[in-house]
């Protein structure tokens, strides 16, 4: 599987930003997609996620409320649409995907989102 992110840029606070993520490969085997990010200095963290049909998510308590996971199957593409953003929402986001059939995690490059205050 492979996974390329896009959607990143510099953006003022209380702004909007649409990251997309686009799968290619054994996308089958995906089970779990995610949004992952990682600050200068910081540990990555989980921001959201979805299952495969798209029944379920989660959020980080920092991001409920103003961000918005998705994902298009027919498509192969995931989206993390952001609003009200704010100066610590900066950081790279990476695009997750989990296959429990063959236990991997795969990443993709990530993109950078930098929020001016």
């Amino acid at each position: 599987v492979q996974l390329v992110e896009s959607g990143g840029g510099l953006v003022q606070a209380g702004g909007s930003l649409r990251l997309s993520c686009a799968a290619s490969g054994s996308t089958f085997s995906i089970n779990v997609m995610g949004w992952y990010r990682q600050a200068p200095g910081k540990q990555r963290e989980l921001v959201a996620s979805i299952t495969s049909g798209g029944g379920s998510t989660n959020y980080a308590d920092s991001v409920k409320g103003r961000f918005t996971i998705s994902r298009d199957n027919a498509k192969n593409r995931m989206y993390l649409q952001m609003n009200s953003l704010k100066p610590e929402d900066t950081a790279v986001y990476y695009c997750n995907a989990r296959s429990y059939s063959v236990r991997v995690d795969y990443w993709g490059k990530g993109t950078l989102v930098t929020v001016s205050s």
